[in-house]
């Protein structure tokens, strides 16, 4: 279905990173605006045509089909598999935009949801943390499907809007050994006995071991094992398996090595599974924590809270800096393995870690944990509006003084839910936002991580950005 022979203006990108313009308005004045069109592959500041795919009465969605002005910011995609056209893998969405612009817009996306949706302005933003924009990706979930009419199995991500896999023999946001691999991964996977029945390989590299875990949704026999160490002796990988649910995933061969990473600025290694949570760009994830603990400015005779802690990749950190630290987590087996790692690095006594509902906590278990002058918020894209909400209970009761603290540094994956929260924080539970900014750990994608700083309106001033 073709929209005809307008020309749109593209004023900004949304959360899907698609160029965002509006049809002329209904009387034909310059001062109004009619319906909205959101097209995919244009970028701010074009003069485009589109050709519409979806019509509803509020707006209209197609795909950019000419261009008359293009974006000073527009580069030539680096993955041969990137695009609009059928079959493109649908893995990144802003590879067509620089990668100092796509960070510039998630800046915008992040300062346009707290005030739109939280009526918050921070007092300062700070600068982006960003890093190298390919090869960044050290965890990420392959699907495997065999196509009899291609006669071969293809192993990557799914193409734009579809549940086929992208014919994919590359991938420059993984690290360069995994891109290198795909074509004989395909190959591997087309030689196994049961190639039908392996949905997906799911890919999780430390700093000093790559480890490829198989879904395998019948048994092995002892040739497709075979198979698989004699892969993972010539490109130095090691195979995991998993029969059936995440609790099935175990190494194929028991003397195999861990994962780990380091967080070398505070002397701390992490050991990891590779079907546990760690972040995707472990390059990003170094500076973030860096800059998180430096922001929360913890003292030597303090506690700190660490909320939705994980594995604790912050708490580690804060314990060599604060008196101690308590992580809280909603799986009791993520807390027994951060208190392994709290032993392994020698940080046992500073740290406690408890299970704990975060989604339903509320002021009386909030008291109960005792007060803390720091707090770290790293929730998921569900955000942490319990937490916030008892907060905002507790200073409207004048209670805050039992829980509240001094200061908070909140991570977030998701700027609608950190708006949410931001504006309880602000306008019921005493806080200013003193600090905000954005985190480029998905570089080409539209997903927006940011970090933001909260300070009680009778706390000092802010610590001073470098």
């Amino acid at each position: 279905m073709s929209d005809g022979y307008e020309w749109l203006e593209v004023e900004s990108l949304d959360l899907e990173a698609q160029g965002v313009a509006h049809r002329a308005s209904a009387d034909g004045t310059a001062e109004g605006k009619g319906k909205v069109v959101f097209i995919e592959g244009a970028l701010p500041g074009e003069r485009v045509q589109s050709q519409i795919s979806r019509k509803k009465n509020q707006w209209e969605q197609g795909t950019v089909t000419a261009i008359a002005r293009e974006s000073a910011q527009r580069v030539r995609p680096a993955c041969p598999h990137f695009g609009l056209h059928a079959g493109a893998c649908g893995g990144c969405k802003m590879q067509h935009l620089h990668p100092a612009a796509q960070v510039a817009v998630k800046q915008r996306v992040l300062e346009d949801n707290l005030w739109h949706l939280g009526k918050v302005r921070p007092g300062q933003m700070l600068p982006p943390i960003a890093g190298p924009t390919w090869g960044y990706r050290y965890r990420a979930r392959l699907s495997v499907r065999h196509v009899p009419k291609k006669g071969q199995v293809l192993v990557g991500f799914h193409e734009r809007k579809s549940r086929y896999v992208a014919d994919m023999s590359t991938c420059p946001v993984l690290p360069p050994k995994v891109s290198a691999l795909l074509p004989a991964l395909r190959e591997l996977m087309g030689g196994m006995s049961h190639r039908d029945r392996l949905p997906q390989i799911e890919l999780a590299a430390g700093d000093d071991v790559v480890v490829l875990v198989l879904r395998h949704l019948e048994p092995l026999n002892d040739e497709d094992r075979q198979r698989l160490r004699e892969f993972g002796r010539r490109h130095d990988v090691v195979w995991w398996l998993q029969p059936g649910g995440p609790d099935t995933v175990a190494p194929m061969d028991a003397d195999g090595p861990t994962l780990s990473y380091a967080l070398p600025e505070f002397g701390v290694t992490m050991p990891f599974k590779p079907t546990d949570f760690t972040q995707v760009n472990p390059h990003i994830n170094r500076v973030l924590v860096e800059r998180a603990v430096r922001l929360l400015d913890v003292q030597p005779d303090e506690r700190a809270i660490d909320w939705f802690c994980g594995l604790g990749n912050f708490s580690l950190p804060l314990a060599t800096r604060a008196a101690s630290v308590l992580g809280l987590e909603g799986s009791a087996a993520l807390v027994a393995r951060a208190r392994e790692s709290a032993t392994l690095n020698g940080l046992a006594a500073r740290t406690s870690f408890e299970a704990a509902n975060l989604f339903e906590i509320d002021t009386s278990r909030l008291v109960a944990l005792g007060r803390a002058a720091r707090w770290l918020i790293d929730p998921p894209r569900e955000g942490a509006f319990a937490l916030a909400k008892a907060l905002a209970e507790l200073h409207q009761a004048g209670q805050g003084a039992l829980a509240a603290p001094v200061r908070i540094v909140y991570v977030s994956c998701n700027p609608a839910t950190l708006a949410r929260d931001a504006g309880l924080l602000v306008h019921q539970a005493g806080y200013r936002c003193s600090l905000a900014g954005v985190v480029n750990m998905f570089p080409h994608t539209a997903h927006v991580e940011s970090i933001a700083v909260f300070d009680l309106e009778s706390a000092a001033p802010p610590v001073p950005v470098a």
